[in-house]
């Protein structure tokens, strides 16, 4: 596995320290925050590969910070607890973790949990999550752009998959009308053209500059990504 930037959230700092030797040893670049205070914005300015995040935290807890990157941001989150208590570790989990990890730990499994949780997501994602400006998630059906999570319709979701997957590609009308379900809702040009439409719309709301779908006249769309 290439490199990976990794996030550790984590007050002990003997703990965080023995976390970044491991990780660093492994061939990841790593960035320890001691309190959760600054790690929500930092994942929206620079998004990490995955997350290290420690359930008990000065300022703001593991799982409050959890809920909060959950509304713009799919990393993957290896939680930390001290705590032995099954509810806790479930609590965290439906807060939007991905796995969990009990002090005492050891610092090797840590590292093979970290790795299997990238590899989980790189699988199901299209696009870096530590630089691309798009993510796809095909399993959950959802598009993020510029760190934000995007919600869109089934049909709308079609479209735009397909055309970033080939950005630069024009689409017609009529390739992009197979992709959708509800062709039967009007006729093929105005339906694709309303969700255009309202994909635009939703882009803009995130990015008001934001430019990359393009008309092209007399031949359809096409998804720029520059």
């Amino acid at each position: 596995m290439t490199n990976r930037s990794i996030y550790i959230v984590e007050d002990d700092r003997k703990i965080a320290a023995l976390l970044s030797d491991y990780l660093k040893n492994a061939g990841h670049d790593t960035k320890i925050f001691l309190d959760g205070r600054s790690v929500v914005s930092s994942v929206r300015s620079s998004p990490p590969s995955a997350i290290i995040l420690d359930l008990m935290l000065p300022a703001s807890d593991g799982m409050t910070i959890c809920r909060e990157l959950r509304k713009f941001s799919a990393v993957p989150i290896l939680m930390l607890t001290a705590r032995s208590d099954e509810i806790d570790k479930i609590a965290g989990l439906n807060d939007g973790a991905d796995d969990y990890v009990t002090k005492p730990f050891s610092a090797r499994e840590v590292v093979t949990r970290i790795n299997t949780l990238i590899r989980r997501y790189e699988g199901r994602v299209t696009g870096d999550p530590s630089s691309s400006k798009y993510m796809i998630d095909d399993e959950g059906k959802r598009i993020s752009w510029n760190g934000i999570w995007m919600k869109l319709s089934t049909s709308e979701f079609n479209i735009l998959s397909t055309m970033m997957r080939r950005p630069g590609r024009i689409y017609s009308r009529d390739q992009l009308l197979d992709t959708i379900s509800d062709q039967s809702l009007e006729s093929g040009d105005r339906a694709i053209d309303s969700h255009i439409k309202n994909i635009r719309r939703k882009l803009h709301n995130i990015d008001p500059k934001d430019n990359s779908i393009e008309s092209v006249y007399g031949a359809g769309y096409r998804f720029r990504n520059d």
